[in-house]
């Protein structure tokens, strides 16, 4: 072709190139059978092979080494007579009978239809862009559907003559996801559980009735929010407060100060702690502030000028001689601490200091001497209210402790003794052997014991602050307070 040469030494007719376009695009999109070409001897497939390996080097339309197409006119091998060689025609296809599509079928939702065949020389249209499919629109109302007189009995509206189902006109358009169900509220119980097989179901008790809401008051922290109430009631009239024992080193001005401490942080004022000692004390020197240096030798100088003032003059006045703790919670009344000026008190003179101090403050912890027989230990005991014997796990303590209860009861007393309180103070943490024994002793002798336990703050013996101490010997100490006022608590 082309004037090329042929294998057999003679020029080939130039095929009819118009011939063979307009064949190809008549016979392209068509299913009619086409006519049958006349059968032509084949040939071998070697002698094929050989004489289109000859014809590719000569020819100018296929490159060298490039497969050949049999179905281009331009590259179709001639033959043997010298024509141009026919190609076999593809034997009918028996038509297969299309089956009638329901749009409805979830089956064939989702698949196009057959693009349009195109020949090979006629450019395919261009793909239009993919447009986004619109929101589905709501479902209508649509009215009840009679399947018995509109549509055979298989659903289906018979089909068109094109193969394509006629569309049904009851049926409307179906949303494209079906509307979300109403929420459901929760069971109140759950479900009983279902029993293996091959096992006999048990019996299943009835559901237990709704529960019942009661308010009941909580006790806070064991008892504290009582003890805080007895310490805020009315007490009547001042009460003092004598913490008593001849033995020295039992805490006895440790006790007196957290008392009034403790008693003077829920109160808020009108709590006074009294270094009543005939020699040294200590109570000033370990609680209150040192604004000043006056002590109770100043107090007795003045006495007379102070006790004939009344109200806020009279406040005013006493202030001038006591000494205040650092958070202001109660005052003290310190004793005379140099002891070469140190005396001793009369009963006069006790009893007129006693009712000085009972005009200004509500409550007075006294920290009493170690001298059972001076008139001034013995005047404070005549004038408490509450008497409170300080102590310590030890024998010796415990021995003193029991000789003093023994000295009162013969003094006439022993209805103040029957009414005392014993406060235990542990020296020391961890197991105490003989705090059990001691408990259960002086229980038999006094109306209450209380146990305070071990503070390091403590240990040191320097200046008494009720805000170092821990969370739990704050705690002891309100307990045991509210015990000392709770007779008096209105």
């Amino acid at each position: 072709m082309d004037g090329t040469e042929t294998g057999w030494g003679r020029p080939a007719e130039p095929a009819p190139r118009w011939r063979a376009l307009l064949d190809r695009a008549r016979h392209a999109g068509r299913n009619e059978e086409p006519e049958e070409a006349p059968q032509q001897p084949e040939t071998p497939p070697q002698q094929q092979q050989q004489q289109w390996g000859q014809q590719l080097p000569t020819r100018g339309a296929a490159a060298v080494g490039r497969p050949v197409n049999p179905l281009d006119p331009r590259q179709a091998p001639p033959s043997p007579g010298g024509f141009e060689r026919q190609q076999p025609a593809e034997p009918p296809r028996p038509a297969v009978p299309q089956r009638p599509i329901n749009p409805l079928d979830p089956r064939w939702q989702g698949r196009r239809e057959p693009e349009q065949q195109h020949s090979f020389f006629e450019p395919s249209p261009r793909s239009q862009p993919q447009q986004p499919p619109p929101p589905p629109a709501p479902p209508a109302q649509q009215p009840p559907r009679d399947y018995g007189s509109a549509y055979p009995a298989n659903g289906y509206a018979p089909p068109a003559p094109n193969g394509y189902p006629q569309p049904a006109q009851a049926y409307a358009p179906q949303p494209a996801y079906p509307a979300a169900p109403a929420p459901q509220p929760p069971p109140q119980h759950p479900p009983a559980p279902q029993p293996a097989p091959g096992r006999a179901a048990a019996p299943v008790s009835p559901a237990p009735a709704a529960a019942r809401i009661e308010w009941r008051q909580t006790r806070t922290e064991d008892g504290l929010d009582r003890a805080v109430s007895i310490m805020r009631r009315k007490l009547g009239t001042p009460r003092v407060l004598a913490f008593a024992n001849p033995k020295g080193g039992v805490h006895k001005t440790t006790a007196t100060v957290l008392a009034a401490a403790t008693i003077g942080s829920v109160r808020g004022r009108g709590v006074l702690a009294w270094d009543d000692n005939e020699l040294r004390g200590t109570l000033g020197l370990r609680a209150g502030s040192a604004r000043h240096a006056r002590t109770i030798k100043h107090l007795l100088a003045d006495l007379m000028r102070i006790e004939s003032l009344h109200g806020d003059a009279l406040l005013q006045e006493l202030d001038a001689y006591l000494r205040h703790a650092s958070d202001g919670s109660y005052d003290v009344l310190a004793g005379e601490e140099n002891p070469r000026f140190a005396q001793r008190l009369d009963q006069g003179t006790v009893r007129r200091v006693m009712d000085l101090l009972r005009r200004t403050h509500d409550v007075i912890c006294v920290d009493t001497g170690n001298n059972v027989e001076s008139v001034n230990w013995q005047t404070v005991m005549r004038s408490a209210d509450q008497l409170v014997i300080t102590t310590v796990p030890r024998e010796d303590a415990a021995f003193t402790a029991d000789w003093m209860l023994d000295v009162l009861e013969e003094g006439g007393q022993g209805e103040m003794v029957a009414n005392a309180v014993t406060l235990i103070s542990c020296p020391s943490p961890g197991n105490l052997p003989l705090l059990e024994d001691f408990k259960r002793h002086f229980a038999t002798r006094t109306r209450a014991v209380a146990v305070v336990p071990y503070d390091p703050a403590l240990e040191v013996g320097s200046s008494i602050e009720y805000g170092d101490l821990q969370q739990e010997t704050r705690q002891a100490w309100l307990r045991a307070a509210s015990v000392m006022l709770e007779p008096f608590a209105e």
